[in-house]
């Protein structure tokens, strides 16, 4: 007997099925904002599975928890033109739903309930998400070819209700759609009023019990220890016993040994399509004998249910699972962009530091501030003439400084542009040799800078230069009165500061060496004179910081688009996965009935 999953005392089954609702809720919620975005093997069918287990919650699980005495919902379904209309209509004694020879003859699903149930089933109690059409009985003398709502495509997603009072008090049947059926439609609409069901009675032939799209939902079915019913219909005489035996073994070693099976013999319809009445009494008498047993009917529900929950928390783990993989995947596309534009900032810091930036016009126009090329030249001859030269250098006004600016802004600009792009470039390359990167990609390029990357880097390279003349008017405060101050300015200093930080003289070679090296000492010298050693080291640092960050600023805006398109992570685990695990383990323990 499958465990009770309410509690015997009086308080303990409210505060039971409450605790269970809010756990249940819980699950559709996570279910709900679930989020697989990246195409990875199985992610497609990890999707469908949420897809399922959501509707099944909203559809039957809940609805069920919240109405344990509601009348069972037995749900007839099986494969094209098993005869599962014409089953129906012997069961009830006359014809209700229609049957007939065109496929598929059910496009509606029909759900027939004694009069005093009405209620259980005019509300959206359960499969909420079908709207609700209320049938009338047949005339007495209808053919089963013209029972039934006239099929209507418009009206798929809604459910026929036919109350008839030959339906037993507490058991309502559903006429489902195939199972197999060449309509998408009809195969999803099957498949969502079979995972609705309390019990399922499956009609299948003699010819077709074997058929693979039935069995995969017979596992389903077993995976929820649901009722389950297999009606063998159309069976020749003489091979009843051969094909009952043959489909006995086949349940048993698909862990449906308990399943009933009944066996409906190949016999002729009389006038109205109806089978005889003795075809079909033992099933009747089946539906019956649940019907008239509130105990039993109410293990059934329970049964039935904590199967569903059991089967729910699989697919939960299972969902956990693809959440763990996506994660992963997701971290691993995230270091292949962050290492890309990591190597960019690398090299953009190297380029500022090693003199590489001491070439062509900032050298030039560096010289013609600090006088005539002569000065250089000599420092190319020997550093040790500098004492020489620092007093004339420091006698005369030097030139303005802005043409320095600007060409350390047009040199830094073009190291950073072309730095963005190569790194935007290898990140685009390893998306694209990954599936899921490719499909966050698309159909967009993103191998480039933004056109307007150029400006921004601008921007903040002007930016920087106000930092540094902040940094010297903010040091020099106190200096100001002095010559050498005066003589220079805060354009000037900073401007000296700048090109300190550009020339530690780590990449240049030949004759270069000794000019980036001469302008490095020149410089440092010159600051030195004016704040003191410890001052200039202080001020070159914090100068060469307020670069990088900018630096490291306009990188990650181009590095963020790539990063947008996958979504927040968490460098360690998943919030999402570690949440899923845990409503597996207490979904688990629910269907158990602790």
């Amino acid at each position: 007997m499958s465990p009770n999953i309410l509690p015997d005392d009086d308080d303990g089954p409210a505060l039971a099925v409450n605790a269970a609702v809010a756990l249940l809720e819980e699950a559709r919620a996570e279910l709900e904002h679930l989020q697989l975005p990246l195409e990875l093997p199985g992610t497609e069918a990890a999707r469908s599975t949420a897809k399922a287990a959501l509707r099944q919650l909203e559809d039957y699980i809940l609805p069920r928890y919240r109405s344990l005495e509601a009348p069972l919902l037995a749900v007839v379904g099986g494969s094209t033109g098993a005869g599962k209309s014409t089953l129906v209509n012997a069961l009830v004694g006359h014809p209700v739903t229609r049957a007939g020879a065109i496929r598929p003859t059910t496009r509606q699903p029909i759900l027939l309930h004694h009069p005093q149930d009405a209620d259980w089933f005019t509300s959206a109690r359960v499969l909420p998400s079908l709207s609700r059409i209320r049938g009338e009985r047949a005339a007495v003398g209808t053919a089963a070819t013209q029972a039934g709502p006239t099929p209507d495509p418009a009206a798929m997603n809604s459910l026929v209700l036919v109350a008839d009072p030959a339906v037993p008090k507490g058991v309502a049947l559903l006429d489902a759609p195939d199972v197999d059926s060449v309509s998408d439609d009809n195969r999803q609409l099957a498949g969502q009023l079979l995972a609705a069901a309390d019990l399922w009675l499956f009609v299948t032939t003699a010819n077709r019990y074997a058929d693979a799209v039935p069995w995969q939902l017979l596992l389903d079915a077993a995976s929820r220890d649901i009722l389950v019913a297999v009606i063998l219909d159309r069976v020749p005489d003489g091979a009843q016993e051969e094909v009952s035996s043959d489909l006995r073994a086949m349940l048993g070693r698909q862990g449906l040994a308990a399943a009933k099976l009944f066996v409906v013999p190949e016999i002729a319809l009389d006038e109205l399509g109806m089978l005889p009445r003795d075809a079909t009494a033992s099933i009747k008498d089946w539906l019956g004998a649940i019907a008239a047993d509130a105990s039993g009917r109410a293990e059934i529900a329970r049964r039935t249910l904590n199967g569903t929950v059991r089967s729910l928390a699989g697919k939960v783990d299972l969902l956990a699972r693809a959440a763990l993989e996506q994660h992963e995947s997701s971290l691993q596309l995230a270091d292949d962009v962050v290492a890309a534009f990591e190597d960019a900032a690398a090299k953009i810091s190297q380029a500022t530091s090693d003199g590489s930036l001491l070439r062509g016009e900032v050298l030039a126009r560096w010289q013609d501030f600090v006088g005539t090329g002569d000065f250089f030249r000599a420092l190319e001859s020997g550093i040790g003439r500098i004492r020489d030269r620092m007093g004339a250098f420091f006698k005369g006004q030097p030139p303005p400084a802005v043409r320095v600016e600007v060409a350390i802004e047009t040199g830094l600009q073009a190291v950073i542009v072309d730095q963005a792009a190569r790194a935007a470039e290898a990140a685009d390359q390893r998306w694209r040799a990954d599936p899921a990167g490719r499909a966050l990609l698309g159909a967009h390029d993103l191998s480039g800078v933004t056109e307007d990357f150029g400006e921004q880097v601008a921007a903040e390279i002007r930016a920087w230069q106000s930092d540094v003349m902040t940094l010297i008017r903010s040091e020099g405060a106190a200096k100001r009165s002095q010559a050498r101050w005066l003589s220079f300015g805060v354009n000037g200093l900073g401007v000296v500061l700048m090109i300190v930080v550009f020339s530690l003289t780590g990449g240049l070679t030949g004759a270069e060496v000794g000019i980036a090296g001469g302008t490095a000492v020149v410089g440092q010298k010159l600051l030195e004179a004016v704040f003191g050693e410890d001052a200039v080291r202080r001020l070159a640092q914090e100068a060469r910081q307020t670069l990088e960050r900018r630096c490291a600023a306009l990188l990650a805006g181009q590095q963020q688009r790539f990063l947008e398109r996958i979504g927040p992570l968490n460098a360690g685990s998943s919030p999402a996965v570690e949440r899923l695990e845990a409503l597996a383990k207490r979904l688990a323990l629910l269907g158990e009935g602790t």
